[in-house]
């Protein structure tokens, strides 16, 4: 295949060599592919490379997302879903009241339950514990995604336990994977400008290597957009790519883009459409232990998720029913999204939809 160059240059034509042998990518040429402004040639070789691993299959979920409470001691700065005890709008569920609202709004092909929350004081681990074992026994069909990384620090700081003991306290009531978030920008200095005041980098990656450790495949996020900079950026995929060496436990990479606080923030507040693309693209090429790159629509909506689909993503997400995280800190985008439109947002982008569960098995395939 010719490559397009829309300026030639030796650096990109080099990188571009590296990719198409299999080689990978250093710290520098991460940070050259972000400062280039050739985004043609990026998504190109991101293209080549997703094609390489997944064919032209896009991935899907038929999921819900919930959350138990919105109370949080952690004041991140960035965050517009957390509250203070007895603040309004202020929350904590009992597993009960949890699956009262999942039987008012769950249909019959859900797969699996996307469950994160506040780091919430008030409440011992063991509601924790108790929230996943009722929904598993309620619903012993639809696969338990729950709690972040921070989550699980936060529950082994309240509880006294290790990150084993808790991880396995949580898989014996019914947890099958984690989710990927809490890892912001897995960098001391962002972390300490943005008061990410929950788990450190160190913490976060021992997290997942221990529940890698015990079996379970995670996901895991890049929240980018803000403060940071661009080698932060490529180094938070470095991290994320030294541990999948070691463990081989992560299943896919969420770029998540950074949302505004208001809904009705101007576009000077929000990450370019370029920028969203060259997320999604770099990722491909800088993480090549990892299967499969996201491209979560609640960020950066649906018609640009077609177009990273010709960038290197390879995962369009799910149905999610009603989002709220990213939505309380202004994303403009769907809180949900029906099968038939995610069937016809994949194939809109010459791509062939696949339904799949928590773990990448295909369900079915839609030609």
């Amino acid at each position: 295949m010719t490559l397009v160059t829309t300026h030639p240059d030796r650096q990109m034509a080099e990188i571009a060599d590296k990719v198409r042998n299999g080689e990978r990518l250093s710290l520098e040429d991460g940070v050259f592919l972000y400062r280039s402004d050739d985004l043609l040639t990026i998504g190109q070789l991101a293209n080549e490379v997703n094609l390489r691993k997944n064919g032209k299959k896009v991935y899907f979920i038929e999921n819900m997302s919930l959350y138990f409470t919105n109370i949080c001691e952690a004041h991140c700065a960035f965050c517009n879903f957390r509250k203070d005890e007895g603040q309004e709008g202020s929350y904590t569920l009992s597993p009960q009241e949890m699956i009262e609202y999942v039987d008012k709004h769950i249909h019959p092909g859900v797969r699996e339950f996307h469950i994160v929350g506040g780091h919430n004081t008030s409440v011992p681990f063991e509601y924790y514990v108790e929230s996943i074992r009722a929904l598993k026994q309620q619903y012993p069909d639809v696969t338990i995604k729950a709690y972040t990384a921070a989550e699980i620090d936060f529950f082994s700081r309240i509880s006294g336990l290790t990150y084993k003991e808790v991880l396995e306290t949580l898989i014996s009531a019914g947890l099958e994977t984690l989710t990927g978030g809490g890892a912001e920008i897995l960098s001391d200095q962002y972390r300490k400008k943005m008061r990410v005041d929950k788990a450190n980098i160190a913490q976060y990656l021992d997290v997942h290597r221990t529940a890698h450790q015990l079996g379970l495949k995670t996901h895991t996020t890049m929240l980018y957009g803000s403060i940071e900079s661009l080698e932060e950026r490529v180094q938070h995929m470095l991290h994320i790519r030294d541990l999948q060496d070691e463990t081989n436990g992560f299943q896919v990479f969420i770029p998540l883009s950074m949302q505004p606080i208001s809904p009705k923030a101007s576009i000077r507040r929000r990450n370019s459409a370029y920028d969203d693309l060259k997320a999604i693209a770099i990722s491909r090429l800088m993480l090549d232990n990892i299967q499969h790159i996201k491209a979560y629509f609640i960020n950066i909506g649906t018609q640009l998720t077609q177009v990273a689909l010709t960038m290197g993503a390879s995962d369009a997400h799910g149905t999610i029913v009603r989002e709220k995280i990213s939505h309380a800190a202004g994303a403009l985008t769907p809180a949900g999204i029906t099968r038939e439109d995610l069937v016809w947002l994949i194939k809109g982008a010459g791509r062939i939809p696949v339904e799949r569960d928590t773990f990448y098995n295909e369900i079915k395939i839609y030609e």
